[in-house]
């Protein structure tokens, strides 16, 4: 399913230290929400935000992984799945909307999505974000980056077999809204064909890292891990 993307995963080479340390541009502080006024008093920016997206179709093990590397490297791990299926159960304006796309398989607007990460991110003390399940197309990605200001640091895409997909979803027993047969298939349709340009744009920006999602939970792992302790190397010697 995802053989024309196997070309798009960065190498990591003996030149990765000094790769990884080009990608590191000071960027704005987040403007949003961010800075407050305390009795007139405007408070000092915050750290520069390292942001990750970590993208692949249902099942194809983010949720695990992502528990990992916030373990292991100190991320806010912020879940545009968990944020939706949260927003439906507050009984929101917004939830109605929501629960209806989703159970279309369609993918929810850019805007309100955003909104509801731009909130999390305001809220945290930390200044590192694993955003997983996101930008899922072009719009998501472009809507991102106009609301909030900032582009990824890292992009994760993880590339897993169609049926081994299906299989996890159906065997999690989690619960979910959009966990059955009929919804998995509509979202990877829809996830195969509008996700494909986010990682085209993220491999030309020089920013994708394709993860084989194939094995156990420590050796998928052991292909993440060399990528975020290279910027940690990095931030250190910066």
């Amino acid at each position: 399913m995802w053989r024309r993307v196997a070309s798009l995963s960065s190498s990591i080479s003996s030149s990765f230290l000094a790769q990884t340390a080009s990608r590191l541009n000071t960027w704005e502080s987040l403007t949003t929400g961010i800075a407050q006024q305390a009795k007139g008093v405007i408070a000092p920016k915050e750290k520069t935000p390292f942001i990750t997206f970590f993208l692949g179709g249902p099942g194809s093990g983010k949720g695990t992984q992502c528990i990992k590397i916030v373990e292991t490297f100190g991320f806010a791990h912020l879940s545009a799945g968990d944020l939706l299926r949260r927003e439906i159960a507050s009984k929101s304006a917004d939830g109605a909307m929501i629960l209806n796309t989703i159970k279309e398989g369609k993918i929810v607007p850019s805007q309100v999505t955003v909104k509801l990460i731009q909130k999390e991110m305001e809220l945290s003390d930390n200044h590192k974000f694993l955003i997983d399940g996101f930008p899922r197309t072009e719009e998501n990605r472009v809507s991102f980056e106009r609301i909030i200001g900032v582009e990824p640091n890292v992009v994760l895409f993880f590339d897993c077999p169609e049926e081994e997909m299906v299989k996890r979803v159906l065997n999690r027993n989690e619960g979910r809204v959009d966990d059955n047969l009929e919804t998995i298939k509509k979202r990877l349709t829809v996830f195969q064909a509008l996700s494909l340009p986010v990682i085209n744009y993220y491999s030309e920006r020089g920013k994708l890292y394709t993860i084989k999602a194939i094995g156990t939970e420590d050796e998928i792992f052991e292909q993440v891990r060399p990528i975020f302790a290279a910027f940690e190397v990095c931030s250190t010697v910066g």
